[in-house]
């Protein structure tokens, strides 16, 4: 199995030989990202029978189609699944910004096919995985803001006061674990949670690297950590772009979030690394067993 590796990258596998340039006296690749998130199809080859050509034609019967009113969601499911190797190779190797993506790949930026992406990279189901173990989490994230003491325990105390009269909400306590978690690892999430006024029709986020955009109603209250349960809408901004919009909720914004940063092969949002790594690696359970301390200290805390 020594030179396992070797063999893969002269059989022509995409996903070792990319790497390898400075072995083989090439120019050292030294901004490819690589596989870090235990992705299973990181970089697949293409299929076979398939070469760029006809998987380009694919691709622009994709755009057309995503161009008309009613759309045939079946004939775009099928194209943007055969393509999965030619849209993997632009955003690994050409690094692609978000907003030629959009222009290129406009199917990827809607639900259904974020989710599928995701399982097609992953293997896993992230709407189901995703809200299933936060929701098992939830009771006893309450638990852990209500008894944490200083600064930060009167933070998390301030968001719980917002759903004490409304626990059977689902989506309230969702809410309120999402605002929480970066606090409980010691990170400021008031870069990345933005809010505005649904009369702010041109609201400047071109600032904005990446976050989640609760739009509120212009009578709704403005006060520090308020959850904004009755958000007009909500919004996933990426390289001060809104690329996904119309969301009912936050949970489901984080969600998808979370499924396009795979898909596009993006970096966790540098102030809340450790927060997206807690998903990766606690809620989803993608990647090894070794965490942080303090990830770890919060799943064992979890668990007891």
């Amino acid at each position: 199995m020594g030179n396992y590796r070797s063999k893969l990258r002269r059989a022509g596998c995409l996903e070792v030989s990319i790497n390898g340039g400075k072995r083989r006296g090439l120019q050292p690749q030294r901004n490819i990202k690589r596989p870090k998130r235990f992705e299973i199809n990181f970089l697949p080859n293409f299929p076979d029978g398939e070469d760029e050509a006809s998987m380009e034609s694919k691709r622009k019967e994709m755009v057309e189609e995503m161009k008309k009113r009613r759309l045939n969601v079946a004939l775009i499911a099928r194209n943007i699944n055969s393509t999965f190797a030619l849209c993997r190779k632009e955003l690994i190797e050409k690094e692609l910004a978000v907003k030629n993506t959009v222009e290129r790949w406009p199917a990827l930026f809607t639900q259904s096919q974020i989710m599928a992406e995701f399982n097609r990279i992953s293997g896993k189901n992230l709407q189901t995985e995703f809200f299933q173990e936060l929701d098992r989490f939830t009771p006893r994230f309450i638990d852990i803001f209500r008894a944490k003491g200083g600064d930060i325990g009167s933070k998390l105390k301030k968001i719980l006061q917002q759903i004490e009269n409304d626990k059977s909400n689902i989506n309230a306590g969702r809410t309120a674990v999402l605002h929480g978690l970066p606090l409980l690892l010691g990170e400021d999430p008031s870069d990345f949670y933005k809010t505005c006024f649904d009369c702010d029709d041109n609201e400047d986020m071109s600032d904005v690297e990446i976050g989640i955009l609760t739009v509120i109603p212009e009578d709704s209250a403005t006060v520090p950590y308020s959850l904004h349960l009755g958000a007009t809408t909500t919004a996933i901004i990426l390289e001060g772009t809104v690329v996904v919009d119309d969301l009912e909720n936050l949970p489901q914004a984080t969600c998808l979030l979370f499924g396009l940063i795979y898909a596009l092969n993006l970096e966790y949002p540098a102030a809340l690394k450790c927060t997206f790594d807690f998903i990766q690696r606690v809620i989803l359970s993608l990647g090894h067993k070794s965490l942080k301390p303090k990830i770890q200290s919060l799943k064992n805390r979890l668990l007891q």
